[in-house]
């Protein structure tokens, strides 16, 4: 999911979560913190906008290095991705070797 993010947007680990259909935010984060060094973590902020106060000179210096607005340390709501929904007819499981289930 995180690696879908394009470049000039960010989204929040509630979004993240969501479209990935997990229950908790938090879950985000983590999964980021101990395994995100190859997609674009900097692109996950807090809902509001903000960067973690732990990572926010790195993740700020990122995202405005690829074009997002940022102000007070808050990122630009018009710049926030949202997620596709779904297609509800697309399988996404792989029955093995053979292709699609």
């Amino acid at each position: 999911m995180v690696a879908s993010i394009p470049e000039g947007s960010w989204c929040s680990y509630g979004d993240v979560a969501a479209a990935a259909g997990e229950r908790s935010a938090r879950v985000v984060g983590t999964v980021l913190r101990e395994d995100g060094a190859d997609v674009p973590w900097h692109r996950v902020l807090r809902t509001t906008g903000t960067p973690a106060p732990h990572i926010a000179v790195e993740q700020i210096r990122r995202l405005t290095a690829e074009g997002v607005l940022v102000v007070d340390a808050r990122a630009a709501k018009d710049q926030r991705h949202v997620f596709e929904p779904p297609d509800p007819g697309r399988t996404t499981r792989s029955s093995g070797p053979g292709g699609p289930s």
